[in-house]
């Protein structure tokens, strides 16, 4: 039933939303920030305040260390905006982001978050060199017309959906390449290849899902204190879905625009992008114009958030 609260989602954003710097004046301004990086650390054996703080974006590049870098670092954000005491009605996260958004929800602990995703990263680069593949973005189709296209093409799969008029597909090298020439034979605006190692959220990464699949069985998951939207299924899931989600999201699409859609209908209409960069806030005006976007990943927009929510 749709309710007129004024809900607020965080949403914690996937891999890509990397910068170089990214959370150190909020570390150095907020003990509880800086905490999660070191427990990160300890976690992952990755040093992540050097990694974050001090590395260059070519530093981050490598899937397996940009996915905890990422996590990180949203969680980090996080634990600042707690520490001004606002908490959220929902959680969602795009992609790794579901690690963020799940630890968030009190359903694991950082240092679960942070052991997975490391995991989950080397999973990944293992995967995408055994069976490579690439990954494009469609833009200003409808939805129908690229599922459509996938079907007719062999080895190609939606694989994000980001927005209307905005899916990513993922697969073989040569059936994407045909996937974007053929979605622009049919009108789109543009079809552009991403910068990725690999086919991920399709079937040519499931060696991924087979290694990650025993880690994340051993995490005693716990029922979220924030409901915690899956974009795997669009639904809000329960802590004994949350293991086999987290395996199943490798391989599945990320329907983002679905699950936003559905948080809306719940009565959410501000969305706090918890994290690096500013992607999934984009991603939600496009989705509904109406609803407010805040993006929270400096000092300066940490600021700015207590004003906007009281002006929500």
């Amino acid at each position: 039933m749709m309710s007129n609260a004024n809900k607020i989602a965080f949403c914690f954003p996937g891999q890509g939303s990397i910068e170089a710097g990214m959370g150190l004046d909020i570390a150095e301004a907020i003990p509880e920030a800086m905490d999660v990086y070191r427990r990160g650390s300890a976690a992952s054996g990755l040093d992540l305040e050097h990694l974050c703080f001090h590395g260059s974006a070519e530093d981050l590049v490598d899937t397996a260390v940009q996915q905890p870098a990422l996590v990180a670092t949203s969680l980090a954000v996080l634990a600042a905006v707690r520490a001004r005491g606002i908490e959220p009605d929902f959680v969602v996260g795009h992609s790794v982001g579901e690690f963020a958004a799940i630890a968030a929800a009190g359903a694991m602990t950082v240092e679960e978050a942070l052991e997975l995703v490391r995991e989950r990263g080397i999973a990944m680069a293992e995967a995408a060199a055994m069976h490579p593949g690439s990954m494009a973005a469609i833009l200003g189709l409808e939805d129908e017309v690229v599922e459509t296209l996938c079907r007719k093409i062999l080895g190609v799969w939606p694989a994000n959906y980001n927005c209307p008029g905005q899916i990513v597909v993922s697969g073989e090298n040569d059936a994407v390449d045909e996937c974007c020439e053929r979605a622009q034979e049919e009108g789109a605006r543009r079809a552009v290849k991403l910068k990725v190692s690999g086919a991920f959220h399709s079937p040519l990464v499931a060696r991924a899902a087979d290694r990650l699949r025993p880690a994340i069985e051993r995490v005693s998951f716990k029922e979220p204190l924030s409901p915690f939207m899956s974009t795997v299924t669009a639904r809000v899931e329960s802590a004994q879905r949350m293991g086999p989600l987290l395996v199943d999201q490798l391989t599945a699409p990320v329907r983002f625009t679905q699950a936003a859609s559905e948080l809306m209908k719940e009565g959410v209409r501000t969305f706090v992008e918890v994290g690096p960069g500013n992607v999934l806030s984009g991603l939600v005006k496009r989705i509904d114009r109406s609803v407010k976007a805040i993006s929270v990943n400096d000092l300066a927009s940490l600021d700015k958030l207590h004003k906007a929510l009281s002006e929500a």
